[in-house]
């Protein structure tokens, strides 16, 4: 197979970069499917004419500075690979190309320390903890903070919950059907800690023993998406030696978390951990494909008839291939109306640390996610990932005003329903 970009100079993850470029044929179906397409209109701003910009970077045609602005653009959310008709990987060519530019990248000393701040926080539960409760003292002074920092404020919750540390072991209810191992993710444990006890309470009703391993750590994707690649191979090779292996499969609930794992094979490629990961990534399942697989109790039936609008998060829907199977979960109960919201699987805006990044263009794909769930009039709303969850939730307050409308965890709406507690 010829390549254009040199592959023997760009290291490992030159050959993935180079397959993925050319089976590119710039059809244009990727266009509607860009939320920042949809957004910005501009070609550069779209998949198709990203990957015309990364190819010549790495080519040499283009500097890099000249590529940043549209690249730093793009969510990852991957919505393009579902419309692409030629197949083309554009989540591992995205995150190999950053990978591969970021120890090149002049960035300023603001970028250098705000980056390194949020590298150094956000992946750790108990330093996350911290300075999010910094961060509640410093919103008295939200106004004296303009730019980045503002937009950082602006997305913590006014309350934390408290704290919930998690058990090693969480045991099934009854006769136990199988034995799975958890992710616990990292922001997640700090803004909603009973997404984790919920996702263990539905697994136990199941049937289903829950190892948490204690030595686990941040799943490494808001590293590797950022282009911090060594960063996310540490945390890569620690999961492979945290996770054990007597398990029917290592468990997500977090959709970015879930994507990111799946992509062990590529961070490590070329690393003598290469092999243990392709191995692992086949473990690796959403929660929700696994009690689909399993098949669940049926939970009681709501004693009110409520009206659900499930969003689809990228990482699940786009990156994992996920959709049918919490549907399925939901349809499991009984007086719990499923209603799709409009252009359904269009990113909403969260993406990580994109929020802090690109923050106009966040606000904007926000606004419209809130605006298409309005429009299905919902009592609830569910998804399956805490980023999209905060993003949703923060841009319905701001459209809604008289009427919260809560936006759940799809195991957290399985949890109440088993419990015989109201949704909304």
């Amino acid at each position: 197979m010829q390549h254009d970009i040199p592959v023997d100079q760009i290291g490992p993850l030159g050959l993935p970069m180079a397959e993925a470029v050319q089976k590119c044929v710039h059809c244009g179906f990727c266009l509607p499917a860009c939320p920042t397409y949809q957004v910005h209109g501009e070609e550069m701003d779209s998949p198709r004419g990203r990957i015309f910009l990364m190819k010549e970077v790495l080519e040499g045609n283009v500097a890099l500075d000249e590529a940043e602005p549209y690249v730093d653009k793009c969510l990852g959310c991957v919505g393009c690979e579902t419309a692409c008709p030629s197949g083309v990987p554009y989540g591992e060519l995205i995150t190999a190309f950053r990978a591969t530019s970021e120890t090149k990248r002049d960035r300023s000393a603001i970028d250098k320390t705000l980056r390194r701040f949020i590298l150094e926080t956000l992946p750790y539960p108990g330093r996350f903890r911290m300075a999010a409760k910094l961060g509640g003292v410093g919103r008295i002074f939200r106004k004296a903070m303009p730019g980045r920092l503002g937009d950082m404020l602006d997305l913590l919750p006014a309350k934390l919950p408290a704290a919930q540390p998690l058990p090693e072991v969480f045991p099934a209810e009854g006769e136990r059907k199988g034995r799975v191992a958890l992710l616990a993710g990292c922001a997640q444990q700090v803004l909603a800690p009973d997404i984790n006890f919920a996702t263990l309470r539905v697994l136990a009703k199941n049937g289903i023993e829950t190892v948490i391993p204690k030595q686990q750590s941040c799943c490494g994707a808001l590293a590797a998406h950022t282009g911090a690649a060594d960063q996310a191979k540490q945390f890569a090779k620690q999961n492979l030696k945290a996770f054990p292996t007597d398990v029917d499969a290592i468990l997500t609930n977090a959709a970015g978390c879930g994507s990111g794992m799946h992509e062990y094979e590529l961070w490590l490629r070329g690393e003598p951990e290469q092999a243990a990961a392709e191995e692992f990534v086949k473990r690796v399942c959403d929660v929700s494909v696994f009690l689909a697989k399993l098949g669940i109790v049926a939970p009681p039936e709501l004693q009110t008839k409520t009206r659900l609008a499930y969003h689809d998060a990228c990482h699940l829907a786009h990156a994992q291939k996920v959709k049918s199977q919490p549907r399925e979960l939901l349809a499991s109960i009984g007086n719990l109306e499923l209603v799709e919201i409009p252009n359904g699987d269009m990113c909403c805006g969260s993406a990580g640390t994109y929020n802090i990044e690109q923050p106009e263009t966040a606000a904007e794909l926000g606004n419209q996610k809130a605006r298409a769930v309005i429009s299905t009039e919902p009592d609830v709303v569910a998804t399956g990932n805490i980023g999209c969850m905060t993003q949703i939730e923060t841009h319905l307050s701001n459209v809604v005003f008289g009427k919260r409308i809560p936006v759940l965890h799809t195991m957290q709406i399985l949890d109440r329903a088993y419990r015989g507690e109201p949704l909304a």
